[in-house]
């Protein structure tokens, strides 16, 4: 027995000591990724490798994506934009490449902010080469900016313009038994319509046809000012006829009619590039290439110092606290009052790109920025691709906003919706009872349906909210809210329409309300920022090092149809994800789900389940 005890302990000391140094070296290995700097830059070409989508503020890492995950991978504007504009002067970028075949797209501005970095690059002497196998309306857009546009013969342009089907559940919830109980307030708040109706409203059409016609027109000019040869009309209006006139090439189609330069595979692309950056790159490589990542690693600012605060506001805007790429309305306002009270901030831009959410985040948001305003602090706001509904009421207390003729803005309403599930009970044979000492005792019944007097408690408080929504944008405007009440009433507006009507004050991207806001604060020639937003934890470095590992091997779409295809798998997941957030969203609600998504959809596990559990039921 007692050699036996002494081979265990063996061992179990034996065992120690593996666990000992696994974790050693599990931590020396973390160490060293979080600490390593990037490779040096060294001459090439800057390689853009857009895989995934542009937004303002990418979301956090999670596990799963560590795992892996069906994560769109998320660029920010900022880092792309920044990394463009050093470019232009840096002697070791002797070209840029836009590698499009897995770019999932991103808002009009953001990508209209993007195309014109491209072209200051350009514009400095630098040609900036853009290769696809399948270009649709976003990737289109921003290739047009380049200086050539290479397309492979087995691929196609596909531009389709905005619109298209949206879904309407009533007919789901009926079998379901679920009643979805609606307040609201304005003649265009269409955002409630797929839970009472199964088609579109008159009014929502009206709303959505003027809107997409004006987002058609400014992507139609953007792209002939930058390709005015390009006989892009040719292809809005008839496709197919310039494809048969090809022969049923749709790569040749493309370059007759001049929206691309040159036909080749990627080894032809890969060539030109190697033409243009000094030949093969190292182990293997076609060219001499810069990663994008270690680029902005070298040459972008991530901690920038300044008089100048930016806030951003991106995402759905939710009670509480939430991380980067959801607008918590304690985290911005914290950060807004931090910047305020210890940075010694003299100005702030808010840069929003947002369709709103709750109510009450939005005022928090909002008062944060009245405090900083009676401190004589001025406030511009920049708005991103969508800034609408709860987005518009954080900017109302702006002394200047900047939008451009592609934001999405407006939604002055406000709706709320409240599930009941008394047909659903029925169909399964379960009673509900119970006693009342008040008239709301119980309210609001989720059981059997709100009362009417509950139902009329809540349609006051949207109605509520509206009026102080309207004397919000009135007294913002300089506007009586009769005079706002005629333009809002839940009314989405693009943005060259909202400057008309007086919603925004001026046509300007991000470097613009920089200015305005020194000009206000009486800075002079001081334009520099710094960002008003939390550093990344240790936490969420590891996760971001261990995640990007498996970027590389995402499955996006690469051929042009597979690129189409696409589309209807990311609409069912932000159908998904938004149903989820209505029902378990605050009851009454300043958002615009009627606005284009200001970031990919991520499925969630709940989503998975909601989802099994609609099939099973229809089943």
């Amino acid at each position: 027995m007692t050699f036996l005890r002494a081979i265990w302990k063996l061992l179990v000391g034996v065992k120690d000591a593996l666990v000992l140094l696994v974790l050693i070296l599990f931590f020396a290995g973390l160490y060293g990724a979080l600490s390593a700097r990037p490779a040096p830059v060294r001459d090439g070409v800057l390689h853009l490798n857009l895989d995934g989508s542009v937004v303002e503020q990418p979301s956090r890492r999670q596990w799963a994506d560590v795992a892996g995950s069906s994560r769109i991978q998320e660029y920010r504007l900022r880092d792309l934009v920044a990394a463009l504009d050093k470019a232009r002067d840096d002697g070791r970028v002797k070209a840029v490449a836009l590698d499009l075949d897995g770019f999932t797209g991103g808002g009009a501005t953001a990508i209209g902010d993007l195309a014109d970095a491209v072209r200051r690059v350009r514009g400095a002497g630098k040609p900036v080469i853009a290769y696809g196998v399948g270009f649709t309306d976003d990737s289109y857009a921003l290739a047009s900016a380049a200086s050539e546009i290479w397309l492979n013969p087995l691929g196609g342009v596909l531009v389709t313009g905005p619109g298209g089907s949206n879904l309407y559940y009533k007919g789901l919830l009926d079998k379901l038994g679920v009643t979805a109980n609606v307040y609201r307030v304005g003649t265009y708040k269409s955002a409630v319509e797929p839970y009472i109706r199964n088609d579109m409203s008159p009014e929502a059409r009206q709303n959505y046809t003027a809107l997409d016609e004006a987002r058609l027109e400014t992507w139609r000019q953007e792209v002939k000012q930058a390709r005015p040869k390009a006989n892009i009309d040719l292809f809005l209006s008839n496709m197919n006829g310039a494809v048969a006139a090809a022969g049923g090439d749709m790569a040749k189609a493309a370059l007759q009619a001049g929206l691309v330069d040159r036909i080749g595979d990627r080894r032809d692309f890969e060539s030109r590039l190697a033409d243009l950056g000094g030949g093969a790159g190292e182990h293997g490589s076609a060219f001499k290439r810069i990663s994008l990542g270690s680029y902005v690693g070298d040459v972008v600012n991530q901690k920038p110092s300044g008089p100048i605060g930016v806030v951003t506001i991106a995402g759905m805007i939710v009670d509480g606290k939430a991380g980067p790429g959801t607008a918590g309305g304690d985290t911005i306002a914290s950060q807004i009052q931090d910047g305020i009270r210890n940075r010694g901030v003299k100005a702030l831009v808010v840069r929003v790109d947002s369709p709103g959410g709750s109510v009450l985040a939005s005022e928090r948001i909002r008062q944060a920025l009245v405090e900083a305003k009676s401190k004589k602090i001025p406030i511009v706001v920049s708005m991103g691709s969508v800034a609408a509904s709860g987005g518009y009421w954080v900017s109302t207390p702006a002394d200047f906003i900047y939008a451009e003729p592609s934001t999405i803005t407006g939604s002055i309403g406000v709706f709320g919706v409240l599930p009941s599930f008394q047909g659903t009970l029925q169909k399964l044979g379960v009673g509900a009872d119970g006693v009342k000492t008040t008239p709301l005792s119980g309210e609001p019944d989720l059981l059997k349906g709100p009362s009417p007097q509950a139902s009329q408690l809540l349609q006051t408080g949207v109605e509520s909210m509206y009026g102080r929504f309207l004397s919000l944008v009135a007294q913002s405007r300089h506007k009586t809210p009769q005079q706002i009440d005629q333009i809002a009433q839940g009314r989405v507006w693009d943005g060259g329409t909202a400057r008309q009507i007086g919603l925004v004050d001026g046509f300007g991207g991000f470097s613009d309300a920089i200015a305005k806001a020194a000009q206000l604060a009486g800075l002079g020639n001081e334009r520099g920022v710094r960002y008003l937003e939390a550093q990344p934890s240790l936490r969420d470095q590891l996760i971001a090092t261990l995640a990007n590992t498996n970027d590389d091997d995402s499955a996006t779409p690469t051929d042009a149809f597979s690129t189409l295809a696409h589309e209807p798998q990311q609409q069912l997941a932000s159908v998904l994800a938004e149903v989820r957030s209505i029902l378990s969203g605050p009851s009454i609600q300043v958002r615009c789900l009627e606005c284009p998504a200001v970031a990919p959809a991520r499925i969630e596990q709940k989503d998975l389940t909601l989802l099994g559990f609609v099939k099973g039921w229809l089943n």
